[in-house]
């Protein structure tokens, strides 16, 4: 049987409104319903739970609550047949950390259709500095690859470059074979890029410049969007005759302001990811490519490491745009 209590980082809201977030012991009977038992080794930072470390509202309902949309660790007890004692596994979205205790803390509990077995040819540790970003990279690179984007067609932009999903779309895509153009604010990071494979680094100032008209040169065969808002609208204005560009975030804006030229005149496909609702088997065939010919080659340079008692500051730097690359938090160590 698992000890009975366990460390967790947990963020309250008090009478005033305001958010605290502190590492406390919990009871293992105080998560939530599940038929699956985890004991986490790993998880990883992510924007979203920032956001829900700090009490948004669009992220977590109900407070008191545990962030971490990603965990990786052993199974401890499986009420179903699918998994069993001691097998490794890993869970990235669902509800896991939004309003489902996450893997900010030493146990989850879930419904096993949730969990994904660990993948031969990946560690607990390298699945998590993985986790929800390289999930939602691979995802991108998979549906560019499933819509005829070939690395012989040309460059594929990659934006927010420095990023958790930046940094794994540039590493997954040079892995299989695309030339890479990796678009970042932070001119400081361009060797970095280059190491994980970039074929060239450009300020993301130069993707939106003239993003005023109606459309741009052709130029990119494919984009992997980070960002969302004028990045996206310029990238989608610069993609050539019958490319594709995919959208999976919305750290410059939520909102696409734009014409329909991309679409009606040069037949550019704009496709939507969502790494939340995947499909398992969706999922299982992404996290094998991950495992396999698209496992970036130099996964640890993505990743520093923290304890679950070293987060808060990880936290405070992502929410202010100075965190690169992946965040790993060990749980082996809290």
């Amino acid at each position: 049987m698992p000890q009975r209590t366990f460390k967790a980082m947990v963020v309250e809201e008090g009478d005033n409104k305001e958010f605290t977030r502190k590492v406390v012991s919990r009871k293992i009977d105080e998560l939530p319903p599940g038929d699956l038992l985890i004991r986490v080794h790993y998880s990883s930072l992510n924007y979203k739970d920032a956001l829900s470390a700090i009490g948004n509202k669009g992220v977590t309902r109900n407070y008191p609550h545990t962030p971490g949309i990603d965990a990786a660790g052993e199974v401890v007890d499986c009420s179903t047949a699918l998994f069993s004692h001691g097998e490794k596994v890993l869970v990235t979205g669902y509800d896991l950390g939004m309003n489902t205790a996450g893997g900010f803390g030493e146990y989850i509990r879930v419904p096993s259709k949730w969990a994904v077995s660990l993948p031969e040819g990946l560690s607990l540790r390298e699945s998590m500095i993985l986790g929800t970003a390289g999930f939602t990279a691979a995802l991108s690179v998979w549906k560019l690859a499933n819509a005829g984007v070939k690395p012989a067609d040309g460059d594929i932009l990659v934006t927010g470059a420095t990023g958790g999903v930046g940094s794994l779309a540039v590493a997954i895509l040079a892995k299989a074979g695309y030339r890479v153009v990796a678009a970042t604010g932070k001119s400081e990071e361009e060797d970095y890029l280059q190491q994980l494979g970039a074929s060239e680094v450009i300020p993301r100032a130069a993707v939106t410049e003239g993003a005023e008209k109606p459309l741009l040169k052709e130029r990119w065969a494919g984009v992997v969007d980070a960002v969302g808002g004028e990045t996206l609208a310029a990238a989608l204005k610069a993609t050539r005759y019958g490319g594709v560009v995919t959208c999976c975030g919305l750290v410059g804006s939520s909102d696409l302001t734009m014409n329909v030229f991309p679409f009606i005149l040069r037949g550019v496909s704009l496709l939507g990811v969502d790494s939340v609702q995947c499909p398992m088997e969706t999922r299982l065939q992404v996290w094998k490519k991950l495992a396999g010919d698209w496992k970036p080659e130099r996964l640890k340079m993505v990743a520093s490491e923290c304890s679950l008692n070293e987060l808060d500051e990880k936290i405070e730097a992502i929410l202010k745009g100075q965190a690169c690359g992946r965040t790993l938090v060990n749980l082996r160590e809290s």
